[in-house]
């Protein structure tokens, strides 16, 4: 019996069988796509625990330090405390009182028509000395007509005048610093910026007007109204 031959089309002799074809198909390995492992977002770079910029900081860090333990040590000098302060009571402080009038509380004086030592006794029930220094007196002489009254009052030869040793006509820093020096002197003064730096300083008394009369605060003794 005649044996059946596979007969292949001519001029195509590298052509495989179909099933042939399959079974490599089958053999091949299936290739899959490879996941990128670079990230869609921009990091920030960490610096390593052993970076020598690290170092250098913590040294830097280490010399400030020093630096200001060094500035905290210095001694500094604390202001001396008066004698004549008992705590916060100033035992300086006896009649016949002395009164430092200021530029503007002689204005309010004349303002609600009040006599100056007078009022003052009233509010103190004891002798006042009013002193007026040499730059009060400036002042009021360079405020011209409209303090003329005014400085009629504080030319009164009844009230003690001190001289100033100091450039300019600038009273406050004048009163500050007599009352800081000597513990003896009841400030007369309306003037807010010049009561807020005398209350720094301790055991000194405040005059000012209201009310249409003299009011005295931090005096121990000051009598009640």
């Amino acid at each position: 019996m005649p044996v059946a031959q596979t007969t292949f089309p001519p001029g195509n002799s590298t052509t495989t069988h179909p099933c042939t074809q399959r079974l490599l198909c089958v053999s091949r390995p299936f290739n899959m796509g490879t996941h990128k492992k670079t990230r869609k977002f921009q990091v920030k770079k960490i610096i390593g625990q052993r970076d020598a910029r690290l170092k250098k900081n913590q040294e830097t860090g280490k010399t400030t330090d020093s630096k200001q333990k060094k500035d905290d040590d210095v001694i500094r000098e604390a202001p001396q405390v008066s004698s004549a302060l008992f705590f916060q009571y100033n035992t300086a402080l006896v009649p016949p009182y002395n009164v430092l009038v200021d530029t503007n509380f002689l204005s309010h004086t004349v303002q609600k028509k009040l006599e100056l030592l007078p009022t003052m006794m009233d509010c103190l029930y004891a002798k006042c000395i009013p002193i007026i220094t040499d730059c009060v007196m400036a002042e009021l002489e360079k405020l011209g007509q409209k303090y003329r009254i005014a400085l009629r009052i504080a030319r009164d030869e009844r009230w003690e005048r001190l001289k100033c040793g100091h450039k300019g006509t600038y009273a406050d820093d004048c009163i500050v610093d007599r009352v800081m020096r000597h513990k003896i002197y009841i400030v007369a003064t309306n003037d807010r910026d010049l009561k807020r730096r005398i209350r720094k300083v301790p055991g000194v008394p405040i005059m000012s007007v209201a009310r249409g009369k003299y009011v005295i605060e931090r005096l121990p003794d000051a009598p009640e109204k």
